[in-house]
């Protein structure tokens, strides 16, 4: 892995927040540089410094074994985003499948993990339009024609918005799990007689303890006004981080990163605070705004089986883009086929969604 020079970044915080609080950029590098060693590929991470000198965190990820670089050159590249709250250690399980044949980036959004984390406006249309533009900047500085752009929740959100804005510089639009398609629904009585289908599970604790103070305060707030016990606090609402990468770390390697991903001065979660009416719902829905991609551009939208978003707002979009190509999948069933290494193979029965994805972009 190579690494391009870093700075230190101005401490913004207040002079005894590092007493109290147990965390810093370099314990942040320390644990993603434990997640990013498990990649097999060739691996490039560095900054990547926009126009307006904010830096943008970015991995490449290359296959060192199948192709010729002049052959990986020529394949469009996929440009993976991470959901709020998250960075690009989390997509450590999908990064060598999916460079299988084409070259990878992932990058902490502006405002998370370790990319610079400017002041956000208060205006969702302007928070957004800061995010999407940052993307543009940071394909432009990384010198990007085209791409299959992917995104993850938050990703999604503004993966879509960016494929509205620019059309094309998108060859494909990946969505998984995406956060803030449907209108909040207005309330409503109980009518006589009517069954109420529930398509999706309840969603988990972690989520309603945020959405439970995101309209008073930031909402990784209480992880930082937590102090020394907030890594415990992330370990006790996120234990799922923990089980989903066992087979990988044998500690709280993934929880460690998470803390410190979220533990840092409030600054991208300041923007989604401002782009969100409460943890499930956006105030500038996207799914009012999908008519306005390219009828030619395809869309790919998955989620998870036992996710707590509701995928029929995939059909919603499908129906809404008529006989322009969308796929709306669910990974409901297991595959038979490992991702890459032995020792990621999931546990029996769970879909691997590296090998998945590495099959639906390549159709």
């Amino acid at each position: 892995m190579q690494d391009e020079t870093e700075t230190a970044e101005p401490n913004e915080n207040w002079s005894w927040w590092p007493s109290w609080r147990p965390t810093s950029m370099s314990l942040l590098k320390s644990a993603e540089s434990k997640i990013l060693s498990c990649i097999r590929n060739d691996l490039l991470a560095r900054f990547v410094t926009l126009p307006d000198l904010n830096r943008i965190w970015t991995l490449t990820v290359t296959n060192k074994a199948s192709h010729k670089i002049s052959e990986e050159g020529s394949r469009t590249a996929l440009v993976m985003v991470h959901g709020f709250a998250g960075g690009v250690g989390l997509w450590v399980r999908n990064l060598d499948a999916l460079s299988r044949s084409r070259p990878v980036y992932a990058f902490d959004l502006l405002g998370f993990g370790r990319s610079s984390r400017p002041h956000f406006p208060s205006d969702a249309k302007q928070a957004e339009e800061q995010s999407v533009n940052s993307i543009e900047q940071w394909r432009q500085t990384i010198g990007l024609d085209r791409m299959i752009l992917l995104g993850h929740s938050l990703g999604g959100y503004l993966a879509t918005s960016y494929a509205i804005q620019y059309p094309e510089r998108v060859s494909h639009l990946i969505l998984v799990d995406p956060w803030g398609f449907p209108e909040r629904p207005a309330p409503h009585s109980e009518t006589e007689g009517q069954e109420v289908e529930l398509k999706r599970p309840a969603p988990p604790r972690w989520v309603k303890a945020i959405a439970s103070v995101v309209t008073l305060f930031n909402p990784l707030a209480v992880i930082r006004a937590a102090g020394p016990w907030g890594p415990g606090l992330v370990n006790r609402f996120r234990p799922d981080f923990k089980r989903k990468f066992e087979d990988l770390f044998d500690d709280n390697t993934m929880t460690e990163y998470i803390y410190h991903c979220n533990a840092q001065t409030p600054s991208g979660e300041v923007g989604f605070r401002a782009m969100s009416e409460s943890l499930g719902w956006a105030k500038l829905p996207m799914i009012k705004r999908v008519h306005l991609l390219p009828p030619s551009l395809p869309v790919t939208m998955i989620y998870g089986a036992r996710s707590w978003v509701d995928s029929s707002t995939g059909d919603r979009v499908a129906e809404i883009r008529g006989k322009s190509v969308t796929h709306v999948r669910s990974l409901d069933h297991p595959l038979k086929a490992p991702v890459c290494h032995p020792k990621w193979r999931g546990k029996q029965g769970t879909p691997q969604f590296g090998y998945e994805l590495y099959h639906i972009y390549s159709e």
